[in-house]
């Protein structure tokens, strides 16, 4: 007896990326202005190549989306809602990026007509369902600052530890203790001195940069220092 042959058809498959920076002290999203169905604001992203394999898709949408690599890129969730697609059924991977605002060199694609860099909080109604994804990446992002050294993909190569503490409130978005925040900071190992930057009429001061990318968890994080 001859077996049946299953008949089904198979959804798409695309990767969506929550790009992070700070611009002017706030957080902020990179969104695309598509040109085609649906129309309106999204987030950068695209299907997955018949020989990419997920991390690769998602990689390639960031660089093409900003011309930056070697960021802090992580696998957020899957969405796959039925209905989540107007145009059919796709599933999609989300991740979310961290970006330095003096790295990126935003691009346009083929289907996008513009690239706009949006405050997190002035996010408008986007395309899809992106702004669960962004909410996802939003609550995720907080956990990772609180605990880990992602902060690193959000600084430039040199920083103080002033520069640092402001990317640490504007994520948390509560102010920090100075005193203990830079002990602590300064104890992980996870910073080093590099050089001396002048201050004009001020003393000069002093410079940091990360002293690797791997990942690390901190212990007592950083979310004790918070001001209430």
């Amino acid at each position: 007896m001859s077996r049946k042959k299953d008949n089904f058809i198979p959804p798409s498959v695309a990767t969506d990326v929550v790009i992070f920076t700070i611009i002017d002290d706030e957080l902020n999203v990179l969104t695309v202005e598509r040109t085609y169905g649906p129309e309106g604001w999204s987030l950068p992203g695209g299907f997955v190549g018949e020989k990419e394999d997920l991390e690769e898709a998602a990689q390639r949408t960031l660089f093409e989306k900003t011309g930056v690599k070697d960021v802090y890129l992580e696998q957020l969730y899957t969405f796959g809602d039925p209905k989540r697609d107007p145009r059919g059924r796709v599933i999609s991977i989300a991740y979310f990026a961290l970006v330095s605002a003096e790295a990126v060199s935003a691009k346009n694609g083929k289907d996008t007509k513009g690239l706009k860099w949006q405050p997190l909080k002035k996010i408008p109604k986007l395309a899809f369902d992106h702004n669960e994804i962004l909410s996802y990446a939003t609550k995720r992002l907080v956990w990772k600052m609180e605990y880990t050294n992602v902060v690193y993909s959000l600084l430039p190569k040199y920083f103080s530890l002033t520069d640092l503490q402001k990317v640490y409130e504007i994520v948390l978005g509560r102010d920090i203790d100075k005193r203990n925040f830079r002990r602590k900071i300064l104890s992980t190992g996870m910073i080093k001195a590099t050089k001396m930057k002048e201050g004009g009429a001020h003393r000069p001061a002093i410079m940091y940069q990360f002293t690797d990318k791997d990942i690390r968890f901190i212990s007592n994080p950083f979310g004790q220092f918070l001001k209430k």
